[in-house]
């Protein structure tokens, strides 16, 4: 799910779609406007489930998309290799969620986490 806004209106800490992923915003630099032209934005952000950093320039005016990005907990079912099962504790359903090796030793059975959810991805929330 996504909303549509101006890019005037965000802020360091909020999130954009770049590239059709979601991303959080690192930065915003805007410039004066010219004698001929609008003023600029430039929006440095890095994506939420891929670590990649993006960046666009765009006149204040422009609309874009900011994705709904929600904050659940659940209750881990099983730890996998590479994955682990967990339990929404709103609505009762089971999702897969990949993990890294370094996530792994902090996951047991039974124990409560935080997730990420946006687009139909699911990212896991350890601090």
């Amino acid at each position: 799910m996504k909303e549509q806004v101006e890019i005037r209106t965000l802020k360091e800490g909020r999130y954009i779609i770049i590239d059709d992923e979601p991303c959080i915003i690192k930065s915003i630099a805007h410039s004066k406007p010219g004698k001929h032209g609008a003023a600029k934005a430039r929006i440095d952000a890095i994506g939420i489930f891929d670590n990649q950093k993006r960046s666009i320039v765009a006149p204040v005016t422009t609309k874009v998309y900011a994705p709904i990005v929600e904050r659940k907990t659940g209750q881990v079912l099983s730890v996998g290799e590479t994955s682990v099962q967990l339990m929404d504790l709103k609505d009762y359903t089971t999702i897969d969620v990949p993990i890294t090796e370094d996530m792994k030793s902090k996951l047991e059975p039974g124990k409560e986490v935080a997730y990420l959810s946006s687009m139909g991805k699911v990212k896991m929330d350890i601090r």
